[in-house]
């Protein structure tokens, strides 16, 4: 986190409103593309930014270390979509076990792909498309990712094998029907 952003969240804990209106800015349409990827509906997104935003509001004066803002940024959406799934779903069933077979890291998807990679999150099982989204599209660390998913590090390093290679598996899927 850049030091403009933990000089902001410190004006927002002494009631700044213009450096929360700030934070707000620029963390919006992350936030946003996050949840609407967690699975809310389009006209879900908007009621639940609001309600994240309020628990921010509510709770930034207790946070203590203005570094952990996004991860705990994250942790408050990830609630916030885990209660509202609860009330409207009955529970989601655990993620199917997969091989672990080697891990391809080699090459990176251009702009080219990039509009794939969006569509083929949306085929992902929740827990892949949010390691995927937090890690990738928010280049959280995996520490940060831990912090938000309260999972061990191992875990999350696991997690974001399996998503990936989910995700290639969907990518090579749509490109043969293609």
């Amino acid at each position: 986190m850049e030091l403009l952003e933990q000089l902001l969240v410190i004006r927002c804990q002494t009631g700044d409103a213009d450096a929360f209106a700030d934070l707000i800015a620029r963390y919006e349409p992350r936030l946003r593309y996050y949840l609407r990827k967690m699975g809310d509906r389009r006209d879900d997104v908007e009621d639940r930014l609001q309600d994240v935003w309020f628990d921010v509001v509510r709770g930034v004066g207790r946070l203590a270390d203005p570094r952990s803002f996004p991860a705990w940024l994250y942790r408050i959406a990830r609630a916030r979509t885990a209660l509202a799934r609860r009330k409207a779903h009955p529970p989601a069933l655990p993620l199917a076990d997969f091989d672990a077979g080697e891990d391809n890291n080699g090459g990176e998807f251009g702009e080219d792909d990039a509009a794939r990679v969006h569509a083929a999150l949306n085929d992902l099982a929740p827990e892949h498309r949010e390691v995927l989204v937090l890690r990738f599209l928010e280049d959280m660390s995996y520490g940060d990712i831990a912090q938000v998913l309260d999972e061990p590090l191992g875990t999350v390093k696991s997690r974001i094998h399996y998503a990936k290679r989910a995700l290639r598996d969907v990518l090579e899927r749509t490109n043969v029907h293609e």
